[in-house]
């Protein structure tokens, strides 16, 4: 069952985004395709909309070239400092080497934002799979609907899409220099991935110049093998210190 036709026409969302549904949730996003040129086209009118400013960490633009084009399965990790991240970080990604992946990217994003149908249309459009947080639900009810969402990713992302995942859980209101803690979700789904199929990490960081979504900096890291036999606390601890120090690449002058 499908929001979008191959030809990408958008039917009217079928299935409730309810934490108690969390296998009907899941199931549905198991096979749900983005339609690609539409995808396509959005990430490009959101590089000219939000004009994000692209740079890359040393050597990754060939880097990232090449593992765009390896068939390595791929974790994109961004930091969080703005409800705009998405957006910005979408138009990014279409000025960078990474473009190939637009269409075939799933995005995790909180259930909340699912709420109109119009925005959860688009949320469907550009890749998203929701999310149930504690803090926003029953803590229980959470925790068994987020093993499925973490099965799900890991079986896409083995089958060959890209997942992006805000690692810290939610938005950095402090200092946006300093990443907040992780959650070990990212290292989760990173594990299981690498567990089937030959893994890497992508750090990616967004910095602001004043309040302007529209003055974004966006830095690209260096891609990060994930060993097969690495386990989730160690994979934690990588993306940590790479993203980091992306974050920090994004602070320079």
């Amino acid at each position: 069952m499908h929001l979008y036709s191959d030809e990408g026409e958008c039917d009217p969302p079928v299935i409730a985004i309810d934490p108690a549904q969390a296998d009907e949730v899941y199931d549905h996003y198991a096979t749900h395709q983005q339609p690609r040129r539409k995808a396509r086209f959005a990430h490009f009118a959101l590089g000219l909309t939000y004009r994000p400013r692209v740079e890359f960490v040393d050597d990754a633009r060939p880097h990232l070239r090449a593992v765009a084009r390896s068939g390595v399965r791929l974790v994109l990790c961004v930091n969080h400092i703005n409800d705009k991240d998405q957006f910005v970080v979408a138009g990014a990604l279409w000025r960078s080497p990474l473009r190939p992946l637009i269409g075939r990217i799933r995005v995790l994003a909180k259930h909340g934002l699912y709420t109109n149908p119009k925005q959860r249309a688009n949320i469907d459009m550009m890749g998203g799979i929701p999310v149930f947080r504690a803090r926003d639900t029953d803590p229980e009810t959470a925790a068994a609907a987020n093993r499925r969402m973490l099965a799900v990713c890991i079986e896409r992302g083995a089958g060959g899409d890209a997942i992006a995942i805000f690692p810290e859980g939610t938005r950095n209101d402090g200092d946006p220099t300093v990443l907040q803690p992780l959650a070990s979700g990212a290292g989760q789904i990173a594990a299981g991935i690498a567990a089937r199929r030959p893994t890497a990490l992508i750090p990616i960081a967004v910095a602001y110049q004043g309040d302007s979504a529209k003055r974004a900096r966006v830095v690209f890291g260096d891609p990060v093998t994930v060993a097969a036999t690495l386990s989730v606390p160690e994979i934690t601890d990588i993306i940590r210190e790479r993203l980091q120090a992306t974050v920090d690449r994004a602070h320079s002058h």
